[in-house]
């Protein structure tokens, strides 16, 4: 007989573990770092079950289907909807609808963008969560603001009404050794801090996902965004439009 492959609450719970172990060995206590189940491609019946697993914290890529999916979860368990962060790169005509949803937007890496959800943020919501995204490998091809000017960029979102800024994400290059995954994040960890003696309200240092996620609990993440290893292999043949 064939082993049976292991179903999301065995690979939930696996992620969970290997987090726990990473918080462990960083000497961090212990839950101090959130897991962002990141559920792109995935029908929101997958979310449902890591859900049911008490997964409260939810990542989406592409906007439509985020919005779905959060409609969903509204109206099935009003009392505790959990909580649902925008990852993905934003288009200006896409903001609205993140402003009307999302808990969290984790992407926000141009000014003009920063300032559509701030003025789309309904008046009866809190204030939006905002990381900006970090380009802390300088690839050209990559989104995301660049090291040197990310406090001038803090400070203009800093007075944005409708946005509360709580810190920064990035998705360094791919490594082969732990010592090249790690040094992006150290260097990510040195501009968070550097950041928080003038915005003090900083508390959030999105990195790391399976790949490197031993190496950004040490360098002080605080959030890590798994998704394959939660959810499994994707399809994106059925991926909804962004």
């Amino acid at each position: 007989m064939s082993e049976l492959k292991p179903g999301l609450p065995e690979r939930l719970e696996r992620v969970r573990g290997e987090l726990a172990a990473a918080e462990r060995a960083a000497g961090r206590p212990a839950g101090s770092v959130r897991l962002i189940a990141v559920g792109k491609t995935f029908p929101v019946e997958a979310c449902e079950e890591a859900y049911a697993c008490g997964q409260r914290a939810f990542g989406e890529n592409y906007v439509q289907e985020g919005v779905e999916k959060i409609v969903h979860f509204r109206a099935v368990h009003p009392e505790d909807p959990g909580e649902w962060h925008f990852i993905g790169p934003l288009q200006a005509n896409k903001t609205r609808l993140v402003a009307e949803h999302f808990d969290w937007v984790q992407s926000v890496d141009r000014l003009r963008i920063a300032s559509r959800l701030s003025a789309q943020r309904p008046a009866g919501m809190p204030p939006l969560n905002i990381l900006i995204e970090v380009n802390i490998d300088g690839e050209e091809t990559k989104s995301g603001v660049v090291p040197s000017e990310v406090e001038a960029f803090a400070d203009e979102i800093a007075g944005y009404p409708g946005l509360r800024l709580r810190g920064l994400m990035a998705i360094p290059a791919p490594a082969a050794d732990s010592e090249s995954r790690r040094r992006p994040l150290a260097a990510m960890r040195a501009l968070f801090e550097r950041l928080r003696v003038k915005h003090p309200g900083m508390d959030t240092l999105s990195m790391g996902m399976s790949a490197d996620m031993d190496e950004a609990v040490s360098e002080g993440a605080t959030m890590v965004r798994v998704g394959r290893a939660v959810f499994g292999p994707r399809d994106y043949s059925a991926k909804c439009a962004v």
